[in-house]
């Protein structure tokens, strides 16, 4: 089961960017926009199975500021 860290303070139709943890809080989930720029993927040079996300800085310093 996955629980809600933070999530894009500026999204308007709840299905924005997202920060998730795991049950066991051994694990978190991003939710994002899938990098599809070629240049961008060739520089992160992800194997098989991998992808990547851009996820706004806002859902991580949510995320960051009220774990202090």
């Amino acid at each position: 089961m996955l629980r809600k860290l933070s999530g894009d303070p500026e999204c308007r139709n709840g299905t924005c960017p997202t920060l998730w943890g795991t049950e066991d809080a051994g694990d978190y989930v991003v939710q994002g926009y899938v990098i599809t720029d070629p240049e961008r993927l060739a520089q992160l040079d992800l194997p098989e199975g991998e992808t990547a996300v851009v996820v706004p800085a806002a859902v991580l310093e949510e995320y960051f500021r009220a774990r202090r």
